[in-house]
């Protein structure tokens, strides 16, 4: 490989610790960012029936169930192995052959959807079909975001990162207000704004990625390859079923109405993830980069350290102020279902954020042997939420309770595959 074509790739800060806490405090800031601008999106609850809020909790569920974080993974995974092994050019033939294979995966989706249109509006409560294509605009964006974030992610170029964080929900608030408070679209100006606001993102982490994916392709060992992305996508698809699927369970039992402040509840506790991500975020393609060369490295143990407290900490804020912010955003009348909800969401988000971080730092090392526990985890959790809600009827709460005993569960079986099979692997080797 040329020198010119070298010195256009980010290079490892080799003072790790300072790099890794000033890359990690900008996603911090850009997610902080993002996130309010994001979140400022709900201020048009107020300007909208709550069954249409509810329809629109409902879609963007459906898009945050996309494989977007195992995407991501994937390609920084394979971004950040490429780079460390000069294999630069085997990962423009897979960047430009998932690009491919993304559009016909979602073309045949559309298809499906446009069959069966009327189902999925009715069993969904939906006013109308127009939300639902809106967001299969804003399906096709959010699954090129994710791979060319992977891309830029695994480079660690963690600037343009967080601009794209930032810039495009800038975007999406702008063009969602516009929408709904001036033209009265509703949850389907809601759903447009938010795929112009993933499309800007998406333009961003393409044209900075564009160096990589443009260069000549060379064949790759797919066997190989497959060999790591399986297990980086049934992991990571694991930890995003746990964390986004609770709210389309609980709407095949509960209406519109009922729904509004689960949504709302659900919207200000995942806000807790804008802070603690950034941390893995950032630690995951060092750690590859890391194991690639054989290098040491303690940054898990303190991202484990800062995840735990951010989340603590950030989980406590919520309890006290949480109820003030409910009643500035949403409707008075689900303000107080909305307050009782929000313990059980705040609590039910620490353990996953922690078995995140855990789950980005087994996988980066290709410690698979986790996977198979976090998938059988995840078949369970949903196959036990129907049967709760089966049993106890009109009670959103048991969804939560429901959520925050598997992700537990899932914190526990990381701690083992992380320090406890390490332990004894180590007892063992003693003897």
């Amino acid at each position: 490989m040329s020198t010119a074509k070298t010195e256009t790739i980010p290079t490892v800060d080799h003072k790790q610790h300072a790099a890794f806490f000033r890359q990690s405090g900008w996603l911090m800031v850009a997610a902080i960012a993002g996130g309010a601008l994001t979140w400022g999106v709900h201020f048009l609850a107020k300007s909208i029936p709550e069954s249409q809020y509810a329809a629109f909790g409902t879609l963007m569920m459906v898009v945050a169930c996309m494989p977007t974080m195992p995407l991501q993974m994937i390609f920084a995974q394979q971004s950040a192995l490429a780079l460390a092994t000069g294999r630069e050019r085997q990962l423009a033939g897979m960047i430009r052959l998932a690009w491919l294979w993304t559009f016909i995966v979602w073309a045949l989706g559309a298809l499906v959807v446009l069959m069966f249109q009327k189902q999925i509006v009715a069993g969904w409560h939906l006013p109308n079909a127009t939300g639902l294509w809106a967001m299969l605009s804003l399906l096709l964006v959010s699954l090129l975001v994710p791979m060319f974030s992977g891309v830029v992610q695994g480079r660690q170029d963690f600037f343009w990162l967080g601009w794209a964080t930032m810039l495009g929900s800038a975007g999406r608030f702008g063009i969602a207000a516009f929408l709904v408070l001036s033209l009265g679209f509703g949850a389907t100006g809601m759903m447009a704004g938010a795929a112009v606001g993933v499309g800007l993102s998406a333009m961003i982490v393409i044209w900075r990625s564009r160096d990589l994916w443009s260069l000549p392709s060379e064949r790759f060992d797919g066997q190989s390859l497959m060999k790591q992305v399986v297990p980086l996508t049934f992991g990571f698809g694991a930890c995003q079923f746990m964390f986004t699927s609770d709210t389309m369970f609980a709407m095949a039992y509960f209406t519109g109405d009922e729904m509004a402040p689960y949504v709302a509840a659900g919207t200000l506790s995942r806000a807790l993830l804008w802070l603690v991500l950034p941390l893995a975020t950032v630690m995951f393609p060092k750690i590859v980069h890391a194991a690639a060369k054989s290098e040491k490295t303690n940054l898990f143990n303190l991202v484990v350290l800062g995840t735990a407290v951010l989340a603590i900490g950030g989980v406590l804020g919520l309890w006290l102020v949480g109820p003030v912010m409910v009643k500035i955003v949403y409707k008075t009348s689900y303000v107080a279902a909305t307050t009782a909800l929000l313990p059980w969401y705040a609590g039910a988000m620490v353990p996953l954020a922690l078995a995140n971080v855990m789950v980005n730092d087994l996988l980066a090392r290709s410690r698979f042997g986790v996977v198979p526990w976090m998938v059988l985890l995840a078949v369970a959790y949903g196959f036990t939420l129907p049967v709760m809600l089966n049993h106890f009827p009109g009670r959103l709460e048991v969804v939560l309770q429901t959520l925050g005993a598997f992700n537990l569960l899932l914190f526990l079986v990381c701690a083992w595959f992380t320090w406890g099979v390490k332990g004894k692997a180590k007892l063992k080797n003693g003897r």
